[in-house]
This record gives C-alpha cells, structure tokens and sequence, in this order.
C-alpha cells in the first residue's frame, strides 16, 4: 500500500511536534522546527537502491544549503522497511555509503522507525519509543549543529537517561494518548 507523501510529512511533523519536542526528547529540535529549517522529503516506492541514491542526494542538498536555510532533513520512507530489522540493516548501509561519499564529519545518520528497538531490549520496553517514529525515517544531521547545540546544552550525556524516565513516567497509555502514530489526526 502507497502512502500519500503529504500525509506521511503530517504524520511526521505531528510526532516531532508532539513527541520529539512536546516530550523535550531532543532539546535541539525545537529551534530548527521554529525557524523552518528541517526539510521534511518523502522516498516514494520499495526499491532500497533507489532510497540510498535518495539518500546521498539529500545529503548533497544539505550540504549545499547554509545551514540557516536548512538545518537537517528528515527522509521519511512510507513505503518500505517495514521490519525493524531491515531499517536497521538498511542503515548500516547507508552509514558506510555516506562515509565513502564524503560525508564523515560532515553530517551524522540518526534512523527513527515504528518498531525501533534498542539491543538488548524487549521490543515493547518503553525507552524503544524513543526512537519510534510513525514510519522509518533516516535523519541526516549536520555535526557542527550537534557540536553547537551540546556545547549550548551543559548536560547533553545526560538526554537519553532523561528520555527514559520521561518516558517511563509517561507509560504506554500516555504514548498512545500523544496520537503520533501512522495515519494520526486524520488527512493533512
């Protein structure tokens, strides 16, 4: 089944809304949420080989554009990688692809997916939800906006233990009460 790509972008700026920034789960989000400078795109279709050149397109794009412009791009992929584990394996890829593009120290690949799950976790362990976006995406975050905003953030080690407890506090019901899920509030 194809997803509509304006409703996978509302699907997505919903969750960073609601969950990402609503929940403080990335301190930095808000900002470049604010300003306009997260680019939102949509991979089309199935074909992986076609998503990593989509990929390393996007990478291209960013990095062409100052980052006052464009700050960092969310490639939101409706349409493929269902299975965790697929994302997951996907994303290795793709680290290794933008590596020999050119891209190391230039830009980092953070993934989101709707069955995130960290290792060693069980899939339904709260902190997964961290990570769980309403579809797959692959993030592409410029490093000298991460070096700035953890130098701006006095206790930047300490945000995955704060998401944890955020998120134990807010339990599953709590999650599901945010409405960020595939499809939430209706159309765009």
């Amino acid at each position: 089944m194809t997803i509509d790509a304006d409703q996978a972008i509302a699907d997505t700026r919903r969750w960073v809304d609601r969950a990402v920034i609503g929940l403080q789960l990335c301190p930095f989000a808000k900002a470049v949420q604010v300003r306009g400078q997260v680019h939102y795109a949509v991979h089309a279709g199935d074909d992986l080989d076609r998503l990593a050149a989509r990929l390393l397109a996007e990478a291209e794009a960013l990095r062409a554009l100052p980052a006052d412009v464009r700050d960092t791009t969310l490639l939101i992929v409706p349409d493929a990688l269902h299975d965790f584990h697929d994302f997951h394996d996907f994303s290795g890829r793709c680290e290794r692809l933008m590596r020999r593009a050119g891209h190391e120290g230039e830009l980092q690949l953070a993934s989101f997916h709707p069955r995130f799950q960290f290792a060693g976790t069980d899939e339904d362990d709260i902190g997964n939800f961290t990570n769980r976006s309403p579809h797959p995406v692959l993030h592409l975050l410029r490093e000298a906006s991460i070096d700035r905003a953890v130098d701006a953030f006095p206790d930047a080690a300490d945000i995955f233990e704060h998401n944890i407890d955020t998120l134990e506090a807010l339990g599953e019901g709590g999650w599901a009460a945010l409405d960020v899920g595939a499809g939430a509030g209706g159309r765009p």
